[in-house]
C-alpha cells in the first residue's frame, strides 16, 4: 500500500482507496482525464491563489510607500514606523509569493 496525492486536493490518500476521504472525490469511477482534469484544476486554483495574495502584497507595499511620503507624519512618529512596517512587509511578501509561483509552475 502506497501513498499518494488526491488528483482534487492533493491531500495523501492510499493507492487501494475507492474515495478521497478529505474531499469524497471517486477514484474508483474516475477516468484517467477526469483525474488529469482535477489536478489541472488543483494546479490553476494553487496559482490563482498565490497571484491574489501577490497583489494583495502589492498593494500593501504601496499603501505604507504613499503614506511614507504623502502621510504628513515626521520620522519617529507610530504612523510613520507603520508605514515603513507595512512597505517593507509588503515588498517581503510580495517577494516571497514570486518565488512559491515560480515554484509552484515548475511542478
Amino acid at each position: 500500500m502506497a501513498i499518494t496525492a488526491c488528483p482534487s486536493c492533493s491531500k495523501p490518500i492510499s493507492d487501494k482507496a475507492k474515495s478521497c476521504s478529505h474531499c469524497g472525490f471517486n477514484l474508483g469511477s474516475a477516468t484517467a482525464e477526469d483525474i488529469d482534469r482535477k489536478a489541472k484544476f488543483a494546479h490553476y486554483k494553487a496559482m490563482h491563489k498565490l497571484q491574489n495574495q501577490s497583489m494583495f502584497a502589492i498593494l500593501l507595499f504601496l499603501m505604507g510607500f504613499g503614506f511614507i511620503y504623502w502621510g504628513g507624519s515626521e520620522p519617529g512618529e507610530v504612523q510613520y514606523n507603520l508605514s515603513i512596517a507595512a512597505a517593507v512587509i509588503g515588498f517581503a511578501w510580495y517577494a516571497v509569493n514570486r518565488v512559491r509561483l515560480a515554484l509552484v509552475k515548475r511542478t
